[in-house]
């Protein structure tokens, strides 16, 4: 069986479905992987970055917040909205999967938490599409990430974006434009179990 390309995928249903014009609430994780996700996505659709990551520690998810507004006020390529950081949240979604090795079912449901938030307040808010930035990693499985977020969205009502946006050099780009906007990039997904491993 060929595995699915998202990335085609995800300009098949910007330029053959309809997506232009319309609103994407992307899920955001940092400002280094937002960037070329969203210099992708510039002029294709309208973009507001969601900040939820109740998985990252109070320090590091302040600063990678912060990083993430100064990027997209210097570039001005999406809307910025936040919310609550909400860790108990995470603890209760991972409780008993604390010792699972990074890419498990540990980060699965980290992943279904972040998505399903995202798509539930895309439908409260009108927007039209959701997708992630997560897949600009080469250590997250895309094809999990589609699996999960594509459930989420037909739950609450909205439209699952594909993507794969480390195809085309996308992880590469997020590394040009970190250096080029002094971006703060971290080295471990943020929550203190991944940290440990």
């Amino acid at each position: 069986m060929n595995a699915r390309d998202y990335n085609k995928l995800m300009y098949e249903e910007i330029e053959k479905r309809g997506a232009a014009g319309k609103k994407l609430l992307l899920h955001a994780c940092c400002a280094p992987c937002a960037s070329s996700c969203l210099e992708r996505l510039e002029g294709l659709i309208d973009v507001t970055a969601l900040f939820y990551n109740p998985n990252i520690e109070t320090q590091e998810y302040l600063r990678r917040k912060d990083e993430l507004i100064r990027f997209i006020g210097e570039t001005g390529t999406a809307k910025f909205l936040d919310c609550e950081h909400r860790k108990e949240q995470f603890y209760a979604a991972v409780a008993g999967l604390e010792d699972e090795k990074e890419g498990g079912a540990r980060c699965a449901k980290c992943f279904k938490l972040r998505l399903d938030f995202t798509a539930r307040t895309a439908a409260q808010e009108g927007y039209d599409y959701i997708a992630t930035t997560l897949t600009v990693s080469p250590l997250k499985n895309a094809r999990l990430i589609n699996e999960i977020g594509e459930e989420c969205a037909k739950e609450h009502g909205v439209k699952w974006l594909p993507s794969d946006f480390k195809k085309g050099d996308g992880y590469l780009r997020s590394c040009i434009l970190s250096k080029e906007h002094g971006l703060y990039r971290q080295n471990y997904c943020g929550c203190i179990f991944s940290k440990k491993s």
